[in-house]
């Protein structure tokens, strides 16, 4: 029999502030912006000392992305549907008619096509386990995250390792 063990570790501390506008259907959602709630679960088998892996490990590696994504406009680099141009000091991103202008700082890249919660869960779920594999985690079975926009509204991503 094989049997693997859970952990959960969620919101507290591991949520952040960002601003978006998902492409759908053709159109662009106006500029807005989410309080996000992360939501992680781990699935593996147990270390020696007893645990799926230490809650407080979870947390610190969680937050560091967390803080990352922290009060920054979330720019899907990967679309198909928006302009984009950088500059030494800025970013310009357009849709139509729409032009904004974001200073560099404020603009965090990422490598999507879209900034939904399912992308951005599938993204954060990347970096969090090249983050534990770095503390040693290489037991683990399942890594899942769930980013919630909005209570009752989570976008998941897992991955079977």
């Amino acid at each position: 029999m094989h049997v693997t063990r859970r952990v959960t570790v969620e919101r507290n501390r591991l949520r952040f502030a960002a601003a978006h506008m998902a492409t759908f259907d053709g159109g662009c959602e106006p500029l807005h912006g989410h309080n996000y709630d992360v939501i992680i679960e781990l699935e593996g088998e147990l270390t020696e000392d007893r645990w799926v892996w230490d809650f407080g490990a979870i947390k610190r590696a969680a937050r560091a992305i967390t803080e990352e994504l922290d009060h920054k406009f979330l720019l899907q680099r990967n679309s198909k549907h928006l302009a984009m141009e950088e500059s030494e000091t800025s970013w310009t991103v357009s849709f139509g008619e729409r032009t904004y202008v974001f200073p560099h700082s404020n603009v965090l890249p990422l490598p999507l096509e879209n900034t939904t919660a399912e992308c951005i869960s599938e993204w954060f779920a990347g970096q969090l386990l090249e983050a534990l594999q770095a503390q040693g985690a290489t037991h683990l079975r399942k890594l899942t995250v769930g980013i919630e926009e909005m209570p009752g509204q989570t976008g998941w991503y897992t991955l079977d390792l």
